[in-house]
């Protein structure tokens, strides 16, 4: 699990460079903004989601805000999300423990009781996979209003965004390029484990991928469980790694971002979060850390806090048994609650074939890794 920042970055920042097919550019318009140039327009099925980075967009530091997780208010039963008399209903779990698919559940008619049941569903699976989502075919307004419900839409301080929406976070790998030939000759892996944004203050809960072009096969998202991993650990070594607390950092991301010519669209942060992090709702403990943004532990030699870093990391990279592989369908959306997971995307494909996709990103609670401690300790102050 120990890679560096840059095998995420060279991949997510390829597109401000001239893209390796030989019709597709990033050029600026008349406003200043970056915009894709070349047939990118006529061949995407949802131009609407096309990445565009503005050069002009600059944001205030984010504040802090009160936050209740959905989960907290669900029916356990799913009777709104998962309703019994629902013939087109089908539920498989992934593995025994972790990652759910689902078919014949249409996210964006829930109502509010379902929303708040899919949070507490994905909170105790970790991801989930629903099939056959008409999520793309909203106005952009209306999907995220959809995501909202979830908690503050996070604005990425970096990625590309459709043009007047920086709230949604653009993936894209345009068609006919050759990333996969030029990111192998430096590296051995596109393995990039990460937590999305985890330098915030209030790092992302449950979190939505919508694919929108994509290969016939490859590019799948990988997951792992980090709060099995956590349960794997001796009692011991938890008990040696509680209340320890870990700096996250943006600094990398945006001098990568700055590097490619990108936008910076808010100044980067770096804050710390307990290595342990409690689920509000499950109650459940996870390993909170990953190697694209967690630099060290506070308090330890810079020595000590790497072995104890790395061997999380290479832990949980070889723990295939804690793994799930997201393989994408047309049309398809993976929810995954990012205080209990890690991921990445796989680089395996070299067909030529496009892969767009838009994630909405709502923000949480601060990180605690002990909510019952926490509230008492809120109760004598």
């Amino acid at each position: 699990m120990s890679n560096s920042f840059s095998t995420i970055q060279s991949i997510a920042a390829s597109t401000f460079r001239q893209t390796r097919d030989n019709n597709t550019t990033v050029e600026k318009d008349e406003s200043g903004r970056l915009v894709l140039a070349g047939d990118a327009f006529e061949e995407a099925s949802y131009p609407k989601y096309l990445p565009t980075w503005d050069t002009n967009e600059h944001y205030e530091p984010l504040t802090s805000f009160d936050f209740v997780d959905p989960g907290s208010r669900a029916d356990s039963a799913f009777a709104n999300l998962l309703p019994k008399d629902n013939e087109s209903l089908k539920v498989k779990k992934l593995t025994p423990k972790f990652g759910t698919e689902v078919r014949g559940v249409q996210l964006s008619q829930l109502s509010d009781a379902g929303k708040d049941e899919l949070a507490l569903l994905v909170a105790q699976r970790g991801v989930v996979v629903f099939r056959d989502q008409d999520l793309a075919e909203l106005p952009i307004e209306d999907a995220l209003k959809f995501s909202s419900h979830f908690g503050r839409n996070h604005i990425h301080p970096t990625s590309g965004a459709p043009k007047g929406f920086p709230e949604v976070h653009l993936v894209y790998r345009s068609k006919n390029d050759s990333v996969y030939d030029s990111f192998f000759q430096e590296h051995v892996s596109s393995i990039a484990w990460h937590s999305d944004v985890t330098y915030e203050l209030q790092p992302p809960g449950t979190t939505f991928l919508a694919m929108l072009d994509g290969p016939e096969t490859g590019g799948d998202t990988i997951f792992a469980d980090t709060v099995e991993a956590y349960n794997r650990l001796s009692p011991k070594f938890r008990e040696m790694i509680s209340g320890l607390e870990v700096l996250h950092s943006g600094v990398a991301q945006a001098q990568s971002s700055r590097a490619q010519g990108g936008v910076v669209r808010r100044d980067p942060v770096e804050t710390f979060h307990p290595l342990i992090r409690q689920h509000p709702v499950t109650k459940q403990k996870a390993l909170y850390v990953n190697p694209q943004f967690s630099r060290y532990i506070k308090g330890l030699k810079r020595e000590e806090s790497d072995a104890i870093l790395n061997f999380i990391y290479d832990f949980i990279s070889k723990s295939a048994d804690i793994h799930v592989r997201a393989s994408w369908e047309p049309k398809s959306v993976v929810v995954w609650d990012n205080r209990r997971t890690v991921h990445s995307a796989l680089l395996d494909w070299a067909s030529g074939e496009r892969r767009h996709a838009f994630r909405l990103t709502p923000q949480a609670e601060i990180p605690t890794e002990d909510w019952d401690k926490a509230e008492q300790q809120s109760r004598e102050h």
